[in-house]
């Protein structure tokens, strides 16, 4: 009896396992605390935070512009550890930065002021105005590597003058001042 027990166990087919669904991992960018992206700062970004900071953004700033253009990254241990090995270097570049601005800073001391010239009427006016670019551009002439972006007017300047103070922020806190002499254009040049 035992072997019929056995043959009628035998005859049924063997059932194949079912194949197992592929279950798939998606790397979501973590959510924060108010609903924003949670990501990693590359770089120094203006009001955004310093670089290695964890920062929460909105979705759209970090998937459009931050992650795009390398600014940021997702917060994953991998990326931590990348992250540890890029401060050291950026930290090296960013001392070396700050020393050049900071010899910049005194040469700009020592410069005391620049002369600008341009039309003017008798009273004084001027026919445009002097702004940030004419002013970097003048400096440039006196080997001062200052750019526009660098120059704080609070506005245009549009009359005659000498010894006009602007100040000047060069980065990373450095900042000095400069005087402008404005001048008249001399017409008649021979």
């Amino acid at each position: 009896m035992a072997k019929q027990k056995e043959s009628t166990k035998s005859n049924k087919p063997k059932a194949k396992p079912l194949p197992q669904k592929k279950v798939r991992v998606r790397q979501q960018v973590k959510k924060g605390e108010h609903g924003g992206t949670q990501l990693v700062l590359l770089e120094d970004m203006v009001h955004v935070g310093k670089q290695g900071q964890l920062v929460e953004v909105k979705a759209g700033y970090a998937r459009n512009y931050l992650i795009p253009n390398g600014f940021a990254i997702a917060p994953s241990e991998h990326n931590l550890r990348l992250l540890e090995r890029y401060k050291v270097r950026v930290g090296l570049a960013r001392e070396a930065r700050m020393s050049d601005l900071k010899s910049l800073a005194e040469q700009i001391l020592r410069t005391k002021s620049v002369s600008i010239e341009v039309n003017a009427t008798e009273d004084g006016h001027l026919y445009g105005s002097v702004g940030p670019q004419e002013i970097a551009r003048a400096m440039r002439g006196k080997n001062l590597l200052v750019e526009p972006e660098m120059i704080k007017l609070p506005e245009h300047l549009k009359e005659l003058g000498y010894d006009i103070p602007v100040p000047i922020s060069l980065g990373y806190e450095i900042e000095t001042s400069i005087l402008v002499n404005i001048l008249p254009l001399a017409t008649a040049r021979r």
